[in-house]
């Protein structure tokens, strides 16, 4: 049908011109309201009238089983379906009933069909809702949310049509009030967004019940569907089931944090399994310490699998399935090159349509390592939503497997093994990221292509961070020019190195509920990450002192022939978590910017004739003498003390050690300069030269008081009034090693 004709055929329904337009511009849509409308005419002649339209307009554009179409449009047009209530149903009901025949008894009653409901009715149900709200109506007036009101009427009335209930909602209102006051047309103050936590609760909440793979949009209905999904429930018992699948060629980042709280999360919350399986098909890029590492971090933030699992348990299996697919006509042996295969829209192999039989000896004799790498592969007969043609589900590769050492020399890609070990785990819910979207139909093919249980691939946003890069062979680049030390360097954003800077795991899992599972793809910024780790950290870090840039300080009149104990608490706003013992010497050192010859206006630190109280000691400390060495350098402090409460209280309180441990301290910055390195507009060079050259500062004379001498690795502390740090694994007898994990506070340059 010509577009013109098109055009006509929709505005004849109601529509707009412009709606017109833009619905033919969804040529999926066009063809469906085209259809239906057609389909209406033969019952109703030329002419529809406005109601009727917007009826068919809503069917087309909510039916996903076209199947389904003419027998919803003969009651759209019999005028048995006539109002929105009664469409929202029948498409549940078709939804949830995939199956022929459709029984029409049971659809017409769980459709209203028949159903009248009288004007009376109508009065009746809003006259009651307005009576049970009536005080705080007559309080809040025409600010009342009128909403509560016809949907209480419509709880009552299911089959009545909406604007009937509105207009009568509005007429009783109306006389209950009177007309609008200047008050009432006031703008009522907005109301605080839902928290982020609530709304993803609600949206993962409405992922899909187990069992109902079918309502999903897109989930293909087989003669078989319904029986394997009965099936599934008597093997699952019902049980959500979620799986962790990541391959174990390289180490896990902040991104993997938000799909470890997402399955792990959604299955414990539903009561639910969670399984960790590795998606070891490439023996090229596998190696024994990434499979370590990842169970680690799983381990670490808090989740344990119910089974850890290898898609190389499955390999007799996906073998069996792929031989399958060749006796049915669905899988073929090619011989096309990897540069012939890149790219969408390709041509069609030319050995797309060999003889089965010569497809089965071939793929033998792939197995039997007949073929050179790269010489053959075993493609599926499929075209993906991305125009990718016949996806690859096997090729040869002679390197030893990690588990079945060299009983393969042909291997399963994932766009093959991925959903088919869903299948065999029993998978309810496949949570992906959104760049596997383009994967789904391939998902569900392939499943149905076997006649296996179909799981349901569901896709959300990934989680990335501004100022990093988190590919892994963008990781192996900085690595390999030293621009970092290794997977676990403190400046990169993989689990590894946020745990070795001291980042406490409830923090990324705080951090990953507050960004939420949306559809959209999030880039946050690292300041956000920052500020949920100081909030556990001020919770769970005791305090201890460090001075960083030292000056000695010597009291010439210490209160006592030898040195003090003094009692500092752990955690200053709760005593109750006990306190930690230093010495309080003659001799102390204090950070060499706390002091000033010549100050400027506002500093309010040690200077002359500007006492500074020493922290927990209770004593103030005075000026009397700067001693300094031949270049000019002050050197030490001479000064004097005295009990805080036995004059002025000072300015200011500076943190000080004495006696203290020799440590080194490791102070971190951003390692890019650009919120995108990876933005070829942003940065014209590349990454690389996107370095922040000042990201690593390395104080290697650090002083630290005794109350962490014992402390090991991954241990947390505040140092007072420089913020958060914790235990390097570099440390050793005698010398310890510190990263700063965050600052006490913000640095506002950098929101």
């Amino acid at each position: 049908m010509a577009a013109l004709d098109s055009l006509s055929l929709f505005t004849g329904l109601g529509l707009s011109e412009q709606k017109a337009r833009e619905t033919l511009k969804n040529t999926a849509l066009s063809a469906q309201l085209r259809e239906a409308a057609t389909q209406a005419q033969q019952t109703l002649g030329s002419t529809i009238d406005k109601a009727t339209g917007t009826l068919l307009y809503g069917l087309a554009s909510r039916l996903r089983d076209t199947r389904r179409l003419s027998f919803l449009v003969s009651y759209i047009a019999s005028k048995k379906i006539h109002t929105e209530p009664q469409l929202s149903a029948a498409l549940e009901y078709v939804r949830s009933h995939p199956l022929d025949p459709i029984d029409t008894v049971d659809f017409e009653q769980e459709c209203g069909v028949g159903v009248i409901v009288t004007p009376e009715q109508i009065e009746e149900a809003v006259e009651a809702a307005i009576n049970r709200h009536q005080p705080q109506l007559l309080v809040e007036r025409y600010h009342f949310n009128m909403g509560l009101l016809m949907g209480e009427a419509r709880a009552v009335l299911k089959w009545a049509d909406g604007k009937m209930i509105k207009n009568e909602v509005d007429m009783q209102v109306l006389h209950l009030l009177g007309p609008k006051l200047e008050a009432d047309l006031e703008k009522k103050p907005k109301v605080a967004k839902a928290r982020l936590e609530e709304t993803d609760r609600r949206t993962a909440k409405d992922v899909m019940e187990n069992g109902e793979n079918y309502k999903t949009p897109g989930y293909v209905v087989t003669p078989h569907t319904m029986n394997l999904l009965k099936q599934h429930l008597e093997i699952t018992g019902g049980q959500v089931r979620t799986r962790f699948p990541p391959e174990p060629n390289g180490i896990l980042h902040i991104g993997h944090a938000k799909a470890i709280n997402f399955n792990f999360g959604y299955a414990k919350a539903n009561n639910g399994i969670c399984f960790l399986r590795f998606d070891d098909t490439n023996p090229e890029k596998e190696e024994a310490k990434f499979f370590s590492a990842i169970c680690d971090m799983v381990a670490w933030l808090g989740y344990t699998p119910y089974k850890v699992t290898y898609a190389s348990d499955y390999f007799d299996q996906l073998y069996t399935w792929a031989v399958e697919l060749i006796r049915r006509g669905l899988a073929y042996v090619c011989h096309q090159r990897v540069e012939e295969l890149k790219g969408h829209n390709t041509l069609p192999s030319p050995w797309r349509d060999r003889p089965t039989e010569e497809s089965l000896l071939l793929f033998e004799a792939m197995r039997k390592g007949k073929f050179s790498e790269g010489e053959a592969t075993l493609r599926m007969k499929l075209v993906m939503e991305d125009g990718k043609m016949d996806p690859v589900a096997y090729r040869v590769k002679y390197i030893p497997h990690h588990r079945t050492g060299d009983k393969w020399c042909i291997y399963p890609t994932y766009d093959y093994t991925h959903c088919l070990c869903d299948s065999i785990e029993h998978i309810t819910h496949s949570l992906c990221t959104k760049e596997f979207q383009a994967r789904r139909s391939s998902y569900f093919w392939l499943c149905n292509a076997l006649d296996i249980y179909c799981p349901v691939q569901w896709e959300y946003g990934r989680l990335n961070l501004h100022y990093a890069v988190v590919s892994k062979r963008k990781i192996l680049q900085l690595v390999a020019t030293g621009a970092v030390r290794d997977w676990d360097d403190p400046r990169l954003f993989t689990l590894t190195a946020l745990r070795r800077r001291g980042f406490p795991p409830e923090a990324i899992n705080s951090f990953c509920a507050r960004v939420g599972v949306t559809v959209a793809q999030t880039t946050m910024e690292p300041h956000l990450l920052e500020a949920c780790v100081r909030d556990v950290l001020n919770d769970t870090a005791p305090r201890a002192m460090a001075v960083l840039e030292s000056l000695r300080v010597i009291i010439t009149n210490f209160p006592a022939a030898k040195s003090l104990d003094i009692q500092v608490p752990n955690f200053p706003a709760d005593e109750t978590k006990g306190f930690h013992q230093v010495p309080f010497a003659p001799i102390v050192f204090i950070e060499r910017t706390d002091f000033k010859e010549e100050p400027e206006p506002g500093f309010k630190r040690l200077a002359w004739g500007q006492p500074v109280g020493l922290r927990h000691t209770g004593y103030v400390i005075k000026l009397q003498r700067v001693v300094k060495g031949p270049s000019g350098s002050v050197e030490s402090l001479e000064v004097t003390c005295r009990r805080a409460d036995a004059g002025e209280k000072p300015k200011a309180f500076i943190h000080w050690v004495s006696q203290p441990l020799m440590c080194e301290v490791r102070l971190y910055e951003r390692l890019f300069q650009h919120k995108n390195p990876e933005d070829p507009t942003e940065v014209p060079g590349g990454f690389l030269s996107d370095l922040n050259l000042a990201s690593l500062h390395v104080v290697e004379a650090a002083l630290v008081d005794c109350s962490v001498a014992l402390a090991r690795p991954f241990d947390k502390f505040q140092f007072e009034r420089l913020g958060y740090f914790s235990v390097d694994p570099d440390s050793h007898q005698g010398k310890l090693v510190f990263n700063r994990t965050v600052t006490l506070k913000e640095d506002p340059g950098k929101v």
